[in-house]
């Protein structure tokens, strides 16, 4: 069991699982979050780079500004999150509020987060998101970072975690 895993049970904090994350005064005690950073070189980046091209692409058809790829903590975060999804093998929201406190911490001033399991290509996921009104108000929402967590579990299904956050 991770680090991250370890801590979450032992700070034994609940989330509502939904099927997209947002913080909304989320206040959580001063607590030190650490994570391996390089969990975020697991992602495949190159469909990470896909879905953030395809968001960008609708966040400025909208006239709003670009995301920036964070391939840090966000992504180390997500990876890690992506692998406790992978491990259930269920999508879900669970600790959302360890990912946000830990971005915060890092930072951030609101955090958001996309889950999704099975698309094979960038587009069928983004379009799946943009035709949820609850995950497309996290893409269009007020951020400027994301990090991924883009995984497939063994039988090659992808898994995926997006973290935007503001800065």
């Amino acid at each position: 069991m991770n680090l991250l895993r370890t801590s979450l049970l032992a700070m034994a904090l609940m989330c509502l699982v939904t099927s997209c994350q947002k913080d909304e005064g989320v206040e959580l005690e001063e607590t030190n979050y650490t994570i391996n950073l390089n969990l975020a070189n697991e992602t495949d980046w190159q469909m990470a780079n896909e879905i953030l091209v395809l968001v960008n692409e609708h966040r400025r058809s909208l006239g709003l500004s670009e995301i920036r790829k964070d391939q840090q903590y966000a992504s180390a975060y997500a990876v890690d999150h992506t692998q406790y999804m992978i491990e259930l093998e269920k999508i879900s929201h669970d600790n959302f509020g360890v990912r946000s406190a830990a971005l915060k911490q890092q930072g951030a001033k609101s955090v958001g987060e996309n889950v999704a399991f099975g698309y094979d290509t960038a587009q069928q996921l983004v379009m799946a998101w943009l035709n949820s009104p609850s995950h497309k108000a996290i893409i269009e929402g007020d951020y400027t970072h994301s990090g991924f967590g883009v995984l497939k579990n063994e039988k090659g299904h992808y898994y995926y975690t997006q973290l935007f956050y503001k800065k």
